[in-house]
């Protein structure tokens, strides 16, 4: 059985999931424990659970998605390599809104489109979504019917497009092309905000409304 806990970490209410089944082998997905007292409460609750903690997912590079990875020394980290020089503007982005700069000097493994992540019992696919960031990722698990949408899609909105390498058509194609077509009562887990499903989002979402006319081509 798949189970999850979402923690809201750092001033920007960055959604992080821990993720395990009944092997009790965990994914850390998007790590943004700011300070001691979040990543301690996420300890804190990988110990209470018995888990292993066997590999950190990125959906993306931006600096509150990756705040807490250097509190895990030695757990692979998986990120899309195209956001590797996203990483490397972290700590200025971060720096200029007052923030401490994360450390970003752990090695990340490289994934791709469609490729396959396991623990466990479990296996996820590697859903490339460029447009908020170019090597944005959503993971999904088919058997299960969760995806865990980053800063892709969110309740009722979508990710931005107006920050350093950002691209708005790219993800309007994303949304479109890729995740719209997903089985309705799929669970999105976004990165930041209440988790939705995707028919919620298909007939309801404002920001995609013009794109859902029949008859009408979005590209």
């Amino acid at each position: 059985m798949l189970n999850i806990k979402t923690f809201s970490f750092n001033p920007f209410a960055e959604r992080c999931s821990l993720v395990w089944d009944d092997r009790l082998e965990a994914v850390i997905v998007d790590p943004g424990c700011y300070d001691s007292s979040e990543v301690r409460a996420l300890k804190d609750f990988v110990e209470e659970k018995h888990l292993t903690v066997k590999a950190i997912w990125l959906t993306h590079g931006h600096f509150d998605h990756v705040f807490g990875v250097a509190f895990f020394p030695g757990v692979p980290v998986y990120m899309h390599p195209a956001d590797k020089a996203l990483l490397a503007m972290d700590g200025s982005l971060a720096e200029a809104i007052g923030l401490d700069a994360p450390d970003t000097s752990f090695m990340t493994t490289d994934i791709s489109d469609g490729e396959t992540l396991s623990f466990g019992e479990t296996e996820f696919k590697v859903i490339a979504t460029p447009g908020h960031t170019p090597g944005g990722v959503c993971f999904y698990d088919e058997k299960d019917k969760v995806l865990f949408s980053g800063d892709t899609l969110f309740a009722g909105s979508i990710g931005r497009s107006d920050l350093p390498l950002g691209d708005y058509d790219s993800l309007i194609v994303s949304l479109m092309e890729t995740l719209m077509g997903l089985p309705g009562d799929v669970t999105v887990i976004p990165g930041h905000g209440p988790s939705t499903d995707i028919a919620t989002e298909r007939t309801h979402n404002p920001f995609l409304q013009p794109f859902n006319e029949p008859g009408q081509d979005y590209l």
